[in-house]
């Protein structure tokens, strides 16, 4: 009975042998049939649009069905002769096979290369098991999505990060190899694990045959984040948008829509559609916060039957989904890929131990995909100890449901633990004891040299807890209500609070409980503050990671104007919670060390472990500093990317690294230390590089002084030329110390070219910049005008193409000094003037190309064709324009005029 109830709600038709009608409906299911000879007596056919297609053997509850497949085996090939007419087969057998006891059933698809019985929550639709006939026709070499997987194109990489084409590819071996029905992603924060999920979902969807896709998010909230970023995501080849390609929709009481191709949801509302309850759209913490106290069971649901999903992807896979959640998981017929940057032993269990990929926290900062952080503890009294109220006292009281206050005396004394704060009891003083210590040592300690707060984030025990503490941040900073905002989902508008506090510069703290907690990405935030303890490694992980993305200048600027760069976050923790053993500690281990002094030890290979992990957290933070054509510069002289040096001091402090190197070491010690070396040797065996660190790091960081105040000892004008001299002398040894890997001083020195490129002189610029040097044009030339006053023409504004100028009047090229933009000027009157007395005469229009095109070879050293489609150029057509206006000399000119004019 219990087989047939099965049967039924999934939509067969159930019918005995002699009332058997193949038309009542899609499926049929014939029960008691005797199937060829020695091949016993099949307890139920199936049929789907009046063909057999399958057999189920039908056991008592409790047997062990695995025991029985070789029965339903022999029944797949035992059809009479009169039903093989009337049959679709795979090799001889029918395709679709069940054993079931009414508790549990298997089901073996044919179609797949190698069929295997697999455990189902409930038989498939009738239209579930045509819709795999119809496309077994259709590519009868790759029937089912098991088959598709073994055979996807190749991945384009271009737009993907290390780590995610790593936990593509590890995804897609897995569904290949079946090995496991489940893999799991451990990758960091912010390192793009919902990009690499949308681009698997497309993946799979595009070639690997799969129809449908449930996208489970930790809150309701970041739904709409999911789906956002599946609808902005460009699918390679014609670069339509995701769902222009393909419908995402959030789940709601009606189930899904047929038309849908992923689906995004909690597993709270997974939950309820398949109990029938209603499911509003809108965020519903007592329902998505909800934690049921036992497992839950589940039930089947015609709505949403278990085959609905080909594919499950769960998004920080860490949270109580693998616990009392999980029989929703196991109820769909789908591989389930967990996404999380914190995997715990209860989420190992669950995907049987099949991690695919792993990208830690560390190694995401040394990939400049996060940044690293710092710790600041704020420790007192009664965060610590708790307080006491004598009896008598009058206090005030708060009703929890409607926040009504009255003042009442406390009947006995009152004693409360630091457990009870902010639960039982609200100690108005510690808050605003813990906040104005943030506020007087933000920046001299915290933040120091800055000027404007940078974006924070406050984690509060609840909602009462959230808007004390809003209240007392606006008293402490004395600002208003722009200032600091509650984003909770109890909070007026959290979501466009939220979208303020991630762009608004005048919005500086939100004060949240849990709505922020996971998955939600304020990019410029700098301060991750608790006032709240976790217990949880996992949730930890998640609330530290909101402080870990990075950003890119000009938006970080935009919203945090004193700031150049976001190359770390601070935790400030006023409960504890980073003195708990599940809190790694941070790269920058060592703060009280320098940068030279790391390089130094590097050198004579004397580091510590934790100051390799603190000379990776420098140059990490170095890199997040430099431009793209210093970066390039430091590449070069390391030899490669200094992104994949910071990569390996990384590893080389990673105890998973080091537990694989020390296993069976005869040495660990050794080892260890054998490990640090390979890892520091690119840094220690490369002078050059350590000096051009050293020399990027103070182009871009100065100390400020606010502890020591100064004394006027002299003022008086003072005319010193021996500082000219100087200048002059140390650039020349500059020049012949550095000509062979300086481009520009080997082209005017030993190449002796009349036109040296912008992009070398820009390099010749960078580097003089540096300390200890910190030379301009304007400093060399000025130094030359003191000494060489008769052979030097002063100019009131230079350039850098006046270094030409230098370094020909250094090494002996040029008798006199002459400002670029001058010389160049000159040398187009003279030929302006051989071009008149050659007969050749220039109309006004074309001396607007001319002059302008003079402008730039003066500004730039030589002018090209791509220069024309610029300003001011592109005012009269750009190149186009040229061609117009000038004919076909166009071409010619420029080439003259870069010939006659920097020569």
């Amino acid at each position: 009975m219990l087989i047939d109830r099965q049967l039924a709600d999934a939509g067969w038709s159930i019918q005995d042998k002699k009332e058997l009608n193949l038309f009542a409906a899609e499926g049929v299911v014939c029960r008691e049939v005797v199937m060829k000879q020695s091949h016993g007596r099949a307890d139920y056919l199936l049929y789907v649009d009046k063909k057999v297609v399958g057999v189920i053997e039908a056991k008592p509850e409790g047997t062990t069905l695995s025991g029985v497949e070789w029965q339903s085996a022999m029944y797949a090939s035992g059809l009479p002769a009169n039903a093989q007419l009337r049959a679709i087969t795979v090799d001889g057998r029918l395709p679709f096979v069940f054993e079931a006891s009414g508790t549990e059933t298997h089901f073996t698809n044919g179609y797949d290369p190698y069929p295997r019985a697999r455990r189902v929550f409930n038989f498939p639709k009738p239209g579930t098991l045509a819709q795999i006939i119809r496309d077994a026709e259709a590519d009868p070499e790759h029937s089912t999505w098991r088959a598709k997987v073994r055979h996807l194109p190749p991945l384009d990489e271009r737009p993907l990060r290390p780590a995610q084409i790593t936990a593509i590819k590890g995804i897609e071996k897995s569904l290949a190899d079946q090995h496991f029905d489940r893999s799991l992603v451990q990758m960091a924060t912010g390192a793009g694990k919902t990009f690499t999920a949308v681009t698997t979902a497309y993946r799979l969807l595009k070639f690997g045959g799969f129809r449908r896709v449930l996208f489970l998010v930790d809150r309701n909230n970041l739904a709409e984040q999911t789906i956002a970023e599946f609808q902005n995501c460009r699918t390679p080849g014609d670069g339509r948008r995701f769902n222009e390609i393909y419908n995402v929709d959030k789940l709601t009481s009606a189930g899904m829509l047929g038309s849908s191709n992923v689906v995004v949801s909690t597993i709270q509302r997974v939950h309820s559609v398949l109990r029938g309850h209603e499911v509003t759209a809108g965020d519903d913490p007592n329902l998505d916060d909800f934690v049921p106290d036992a497992p839950v069971t589940v039930a089947y649901s015609a709505a949403l039957p278990p085959e609905s999903f080909d594919l499950v992807i769960v998004d920080e896979a860490h949270r109580s989904i693998y616990g009392v959640w999980r029989g929703v998981l196991e109820y769909f017929d789908a591989h389930v890929i967990g996404l999380t940057a914190t995997p715990g032993k209860q989420t190992f269990a669950f995907f049987r131990q099949n991690l695919v990929s792993e990208y830690t926290y560390p190694q995401s900062v040394a990939d400049r995909v996060n940044v690293d952080f710092d710790l600041y503890r704020i420790r007192t009294q009664i965060s610590e100890q708790g307080g006491a109220i004598e009896a008598g006292t009058i206090v005030p009281k708060v009703d929890r449901r409607t926040r009504k206050e009255r003042l009442e005396a406390i009947e006995e004394d009152f004693e409360y633990t630091h457990k009870q704060l902010d639960r039982a009891v609200t100690a108005k003083s510690q808050i605003r004891t813990v906040l104005e210590t943030f506020r007087d040592r933000l920046f001299t300690e915290i933040f120091p040299g800055r000027s404007t707060l940078p974006k924070t984030l406050i984690f509060a025990k609840d909602d009462a807890h959230a808007e004390e503490i809003v209240t007392t941040v606006r008293e402490v900073f004395g600002k208003g209500n722009d200032f600091a905002a509650k984003i909770t989902y109890a909070a007026r508008d959290p979501k466009g609070q939220l979208q303020a506090f991630r762009t608004s510069p005048s919005l500086r703290i939100a004060v949240t409980v849990d709505m922020i907690a996971t998955g939600t990405d304020v990019k410029p935030l700098e301060c991750v503050f608790f006032m709240r303890d976790v217990r949880s490694a996992q949730y930890f992980e998640q609330m530290k990671g909101r402080g870990a993305r990075t950003i890119t200048p000009a938006d970080f600027q935009s919203v945090t104007p004193d700031a150049s760069a976001k190359t770390r976050f601070v935790i400030v923790d006023a409960v504890g919670v980073t003195e708990h053993d599940f809190v790694d500690p941070p790269l920058n281990r060592e703060k009280g060390i320098s940068l030279k002094k790391l390089l130094d030890k590097a050198a004579t290979l004397t580091l510590t472990e934790d100051e390799t992990a603190t000379l990776a957290s420098r140059l990490a933070k170095l890199e997040l500093q430099l431009t793209p054509e210093e970066r390039t510069e430091l590449d070069d002289v390391a030899g490669g990317p200094v992104r994949d040096i910071v990569r390996r001091l990384v590893d080389a402090v990673d105890p998973d690294s080091q537990a694989k190197v020390l296993d069976g070491a005869a040495d660990p010690e050794a080892a260890r230390r054998d490990l640090l070396e390979r890892a520091v040797e690119p840094v220690a065996a490369n002078p050059e590089l350590r000096t051009r660190i050293l020399e990027l790091r103070a182009a871009h960081d100065r100390v400020i002084d606010e502890v020591n105040k100064d004394v006027l000892l002299d003022a008086h004008g003072v005319v010193d030329p021996s500082r000219a001299k100087l200048v002059v002398e140390s650039w020349t040894k500059y020049l012949e110390d550095h000509r062979d890997e300086i481009t520009a001083i080997q082209l005017a020195t030993e190449a002796k070219v009349l036109r040296i490129p912008f992009t070398d002189i820009q390099e010749l610029a960078d580097r003089i910049s540096r300390p200890p040097y910190n030379w301009t044009p304007e400093v060399i030339w000025d130094a030359y005008a003191s000494i060489d006053v008769d052979r030097v023409r002063n100019s009131d504004r230079h350039t850098l193409t006046d270094l030409v100028s230098l370094l020909r009047y250094t090494v002996g090229l040029d008798n006199e000094l002459v400002p670029y933009t001058t010389r160049v000027q000159e040398r187009y009157a003279a030929w302006l003037a051989q071009q008149e007395q050659a007969g050749t005469e220039f109309s006004p229009l074309e001396r607007w190309w001319l002059d302008r095109m003079v402008d730039v070879i003066a500004a730039s050293a030589g002018i090209t064709a791509e220069d024309l489609d610029r300003s001011p150029f592109t005012d009269k057509g750009g190149v186009d324009g040229a061609l117009r206006d000038l004919g076909d000399r166009a071409e010619g000119l420029i080439d003259e005029l870069n010939t006659e004019l920097t020569a």
